[in-house]
């Protein structure tokens, strides 16, 4: 009686620490990609720019215009060193993941990709967009593409990119049933400050 019940006992920790060993080796696949970024996209902005001159207010003294193009290149992702505990539910073959937000990993919007457009913009004898204006133009820009962000579909392509990748990854861990839930992403990426 008290072999078979010691048998058990040492059968049920040898199980526990079964089921422990696999939860471990789950969580730590899935925590070494860190900030798993698995989409990138890039967006096209044109910059259009105008400048008006007035004297006193009543008299129109010139007008110039500018337009410029430039390319912003966006990787988003999510960065699962915020999985909790409570995030990783595993029960036999079967594993639940609620995972954190998709957010913006990367932002690059380089000077660089910039080009002025000479034929369009016009300057006047009287009004000039000089560097000054220009860059004001290119922060507004940068503040455009990241407010527009979330009506791109950013969201919803990360989300399918990560659940294919993460399901390929349990089911070769011997899943058979994954299951994968998103927080919701609230605020996809901050604003630029823009000096007027």
């Amino acid at each position: 009686m008290k072999k078979t019940l010691f048998i058990s006992l040492l059968l049920l920790l040898a199980f526990s620490a079964c089921q422990r060993n696999k939860r471990y080796l789950v969580v730590s696949k899935i925590k070494s990609t860190a900030k798993l970024a698995t989409t990138e996209t890039v967006i096209n902005k044109v910059i259009i720019g105008q400048k008006k001159k007035s004297l006193f207010g009543l008299v129109r003294l010139g007008s110039a215009e500018f337009v410029a193009y430039s390319q912003a290149t966006v990787k988003t992702g999510i960065d699962l060193n915020k999985l909790k505990h409570d995030d990783i539910k595993i029960d036999g073959n079967i594993i639940e993941l609620n995972l954190p937000p998709v957010e913006v990993l990367d932002f690059s919007y380089p000077f660089s990709s910039y080009v002025m457009d000479t034929v369009l913009s016009d300057n006047d004898i009287f009004n000039k967009i000089d560097v000054i204006d220009q860059e004001n133009y290119y922060r507004m820009a940068e503040n455009d593409i990241r407010q527009q962000l979330k009506y791109m579909g950013i969201v919803e392509q990360t989300k399918e990119n990560t659940r294919k990748l993460l399901e390929g990854l349990l089911t070769n861990l011997g899943y058979k049933e994954v299951y994968i839930t998103f927080a919701d992403t609230n605020n996809l990426i901050q604003q630029v400050n823009i000096k007027q």
